[in-house]
């Protein structure tokens, strides 16, 4: 065995040191306000969204952060010259700020959708929808998570 070889029990000793350090770093940073407007500029190129248009249906307080029940309609014709594109959904207080995207279009009759999401701590949900004129309107709701569920 030569000088600059590791024994065996040196490796261990130094992979369970990095284990440990792992460990006690966060397990992961949290989006903010700013990180959730950074996306949706950057999802909007740059446009301003306006108040109004959406509804966002969610509980108040959510025991249970990983099965959080999300429900979101647009109010719009859905005609070919007026409907929803896109709608966007952000939450503040999760790893990533971008939670999920739907597409839409005329054909679609309207622009409804409901879906579970997986909530790390109290915190803002942000819709975005995107017009077929080029327009954005935006809502948000607050909700208080009293079980994380990413890890939380």
């Amino acid at each position: 065995m030569t000088e600059n070889s590791l024994r065996r029990r040196d490796f261990l000793a130094l992979a369970g040191a990095g284990a440990l350090s792992v460990t006690l770093l966060p397990l992961s940073a949290q989006a903010t306000p700013t990180d959730v407007m950074t996306a949706i500029g950057k999802t909007l190129g740059g446009k301003s969204p306006k108040e109004g248009r959406i509804d966002i249906t969610l509980p108040e307080i959510a025991e249970n952060g990983g099965v959080v029940p999300l429900k979101v309609a647009v109010e719009s014709p859905m005609s070919d010259a007026d409907h929803v594109k896109r709608v966007h959904v952000y939450a503040d207080g999760n790893p990533l700020p971008d939670v999920a995207t739907y597409h839409f279009g005329p054909h679609n009759g309207k622009a409804e959708f409901s879906l579970r999401v997986r909530l790390a701590k109290s915190q803002k949900i942000v819709c975005v929808a995107e017009m077929s004129d080029g327009t954005a309107f935006m809502a948000a709701r607050e909700i208080k998570v009293t079980l994380g569920g990413c890890g939380g």
